[in-house]
């Protein structure tokens, strides 16, 4: 054989081996919000789904929008994480379907007591919640009393940080409250505790500090005030490139704070405004005057809404690179 045709053969050969290998890995952390209503951003949206290059799935706070755990948008879940134990971030009650009722009156009719929505969607889907301060213990017996696994609540404490899948979990400070409802205790114990007026006690709120495969270093804020550990621990330790803050004021940062924490504390790369706790759009568009709106003038980085449904994709350096 000549020389020409054997170089010929072996460049088709390699050619052919190149087409035939997988296409290469995806590299973009996928963020997709499940809200009240597609395509917006509506008072009760706290849910989001964060999908790894490396197919790792969490449920970030399912509140009140999912449509419990047979909600056709969850698909596979592998882990949540919850930020605090209010109703409307653990999920007290949830949407009778996906888009019930509207973005300014949900139908949020389906109880979810006394297990909470992240317990059912845990079991359903053989998740592990991951929490911080005092919650895993109360996780750990209601997966247990739901059927499920008591070993998939897992601790992660401040300081500290657990991998799962292809991403590492730490928890952060959260200045808000964190009292269990006595709905979830029942019993003689529960309604003493609800005629008392009094909740539970499960330790301090938590934000969350995702580090992804492809070098993203996400903050979830939870519910918070201003704490300076958003610019000593959450920048100056984590160096985080994506944030989600919640913006919706008397319960949490207003959207005025919320810019200070973002422009001048965290100083991300980008941010999604969370908790906004308002219509804040009509066909996806932001309207005029709404605390959204604020936000989004006050801050100096890119705004990325949350509109239900619409997936975003993250470079590892906290850019939106897809559906933004």
């Amino acid at each position: 054989m000549k020389i020409s045709s054997l170089l010929r053969t072996l460049a088709v050969g390699y050619i052919a081996a190149l087409m035939a290998q997988p296409a290469l890995a995806a590299t973009t952390v996928k963020v997709t919000p499940l809200g009240g209503q597609e395509g917006e951003l509506c008072p009760l949206d706290r849910a989001m789904i964060f999908e790894d290059p490396s197919g790792t799935r969490i449920l970030y706070d399912p509140g009140r929008t999912v449509a419990g755990a047979d909600d056709p948008r969850l698909g596979k879940i592998d882990i949540i994480l919850i930020s605090h134990m209010h109703g409307d971030h653990v999920g007290n009650a949830h949407n009778k379907a996906p888009n019930a009722g509207s973005c300014d009156k949900p139908d949020t009719s389906v109880s979810a007591l006394p297990n909470s929505s992240a317990v059912n969607i845990a079991v359903a889907k053989n998740a592990r919640i991951v929490t911080g301060s005092e919650m895993p213990p109360f996780f750990a017996n209601k997966l247990k009393a739901a059927g499920g696994d008591p070993k998939n609540s897992i601790l992660a404490r401040f300081g500290a940080s657990v991998k799962i899948g292809g991403v590492t979990i730490a928890t952060v400070q959260a200045i808000h409250s964190n009292g269990l409802d006595p709905d979830y205790i029942g019993g003689e114990l529960g309604k003493h505790m609800k005629d008392a007026g009094i909740a539970g006690y499960v330790g301090e709120a938590t934000g969350y500090v995702l580090k992804f495969s492809n070098g993203l270093v996400a903050y979830l804020s939870g519910d918070t005030g201003i704490t300076g550990e958003q610019e000593k621990v959450v920048r100056g330790h984590y160096a985080a490139k994506l944030a989600v803050m919640n913006i919706g004021d008397t319960f949490t940062t207003g959207p005025n704070e919320a810019a200070y924490v973002i422009n001048d504390l965290v100083r991300p790369a980008s941010v999604i405004p969370s908790h906004v706790n308002e219509v804040a759009t009509k066909g996806g568009k932001v309207l005029p005057g709404s605390k959204t709106d604020s936000f989004i003038k006050a801050v100096k980085v890119p705004v990325h809404l949350p509109l239900s449904d619409k997936t975003m994709e993250f470079d590892g350096g906290g850019k939106c690179v897809a559906g933004c």
